[in-house]
């Protein structure tokens, strides 16, 4: 992973290296003895070199220095000012020039992205346990969706099922209405009819002459027998209603709740109201 940012940036400090030497021997050449151009080319690529070369040594270090940095920097736009130069004073191929002048602060910009890799760099131990990590997160949302997902077409299905039970009862209540009411008037009809008074005169005649008993309509709806309570036990006095809550209560250790103490007061056989043995029950409690 490592010579995957730093291969490029050494191979593009080389090539600006060399533009920069050639250049200037070819540029100063001309004004001067070729050994001085030389000499000013090597001066600019070693400067250049010399500073990352410290560089990455205080980087390996753990440490950086703003001035070298800067130092750097300053080598490269020389470079690059040589070539720009270079390139606008060329009598050819003067766009071919200026498309490379750029190599040298390209060359810097490589050599940053490397420093800020090596410096966000992890090791492998790392990245997988931040790879384990992420992948238990994705399994775990997979899962929260499936499971909502799940959750939603089950009640969907069971809304479904209830609204389609709503309606079949609604049905069949309607058509029993329906029915009833059929049956009802035919009833009243049956009831209000002339023949039927005829028919229950003849009938009553005998027994009770010049009266027409009256015939009760059904009735129509649920009915719920009422059990007369014979032999009633006579209802409790307070102070009796508090002692029996009182014992009731303290028949067990700990004592015994409202409710745990009101079904064993019922299930002795005892009756009170539940106002009357809710207020026997307070004030026994305090």
């Amino acid at each position: 992973m490592r010579a995957k940012t730093v291969l490029p940036a050494v191979a593009m400090t080389a090539v600006s290296m060399v533009l920069t030497l050639a250049v200037v021997v070819m540029w100063l050449g001309m004004a001067m003895p070729w050994p001085i151009a030389l000499v000013v080319g090597l001066g600019i690529d070693g400067g250049w070199l010399a500073t990352l070369a410290y560089e990455r040594r205080l980087a390996a270090q753990g440490d950086q220095s703003a001035g070298v940095t800067a130092v750097g920097w300053c080598f490269g736009l020389v470079a690059t000012g040589v070539l720009i130069a270079h390139a606008v004073t060329a009598e050819e191929a003067t766009g071919a020039w200026l498309a490379v002048a750029w190599l040298p602060v390209a060359a810097k910009a490589l050599w940053l992205v490397h420093g800020l890799w090596e410096r966000t760099a992890l090791t492998p131990g790392a990245l997988g346990a931040i790879r384990g990590i992420q992948q238990e997160a994705r399994d775990e949302a997979a899962v929260a969706r499936a499971r909502l997902r799940a959750e939603a077409a089950t009640e969907e299905t069971r809304l479904t099922a209830v609204t389609q039970a709503g309606a079949r009862v609604a049905r069949v209540q309607a058509k029993t209405a329906q029915t009833l009411s059929r049956a009802w008037s035919t009833l009243e009809t049956a009831r209000d009819g002339e023949d039927t008074g005829r028919a229950l005169t003849s009938v009553t005649t005998r027994v009770t002459p010049g009266v027409t008993p009256t015939w009760d309509l059904p009735v129509w709806g649920p009915t719920e027998p009422v059990a007369l309570a014979l032999d009633a036990a006579p209802a409790l006095t307070d102070e009796a209603l508090e002692a029996l809550v009182d014992q009731i209560r303290h028949s067990e250790t700990p004592a015994l709740s409202y409710r745990e103490m009101a079904t064993l007061f019922r299930a002795a056989g005892h009756s009170a109201s539940e106002v009357r043995l809710r207020a026997a029950w307070k004030r026994v409690a305090v």
